[in-house]
């Protein structure tokens, strides 16, 4: 412990731990944001941000798609990679298009969530996700059977 404290060495075992936390943390924040939008969608239909051109009821359905959708599957941790994929384009159109023009501190919420979202992005779904329960044996099946083609 002195180790991880005093020379900044990783403590290895909390990494599945961390991951999942930080997954299921921005998860619920995001639906936090996605939830009043779906419940407010005949509201907000007509005047919702429309950066791509594609109008206000599209791109508010693909909004929701993104932080409703997108964030209960990291919360499951299914499809990690896909979800999270989703979420930093949307973070980014949020912070550059809708925000563009925008002084920092209308966009700094968008960047967290896209620096948390590239964090989940590259650790991928980890132990604790349903990802690691249905693909683990298939990704370990894979590696054994390429490794034996290699070595022969």
């Amino acid at each position: 412990m002195i180790d991880f404290f005093l020379f900044g060495r990783p403590y290895r075992e909390w990494h599945p731990w961390i991951f999942f936390l930080l997954r299921l943390f921005v998860g619920m924040t995001m639906l936090t944001h996605g939830l009043p939008k779906l419940m407010g969608f005949a509201e907000l239909s007509h005047a919702f941000p429309d950066p791509l051109g594609i109008g206000s009821v599209a791109s508010l359905v693909l909004a929701l798609l993104a932080e409703v959708g997108c964030s209960l599957l990291l919360i499951i941790g299914a499809f990690t990679r896909l979800a999270s994929g989703v979420l930093i384009i949307n973070m980014l159109i949020a912070a550059f298009a809708v925000h563009g023009g925008d002084p920092f501190q209308a966009k700094e919420l968008a960047l967290l969530y896209l620096v948390l979202y590239l964090a989940v992005f590259f650790a991928g779904g980890e132990r604790f996700s349903l990802d690691y329960l249905l693909f683990h044996k298939i990704r370990k099946n894979t590696y054994t059977v390429q490794e034996l083609g290699e070595s022969a």
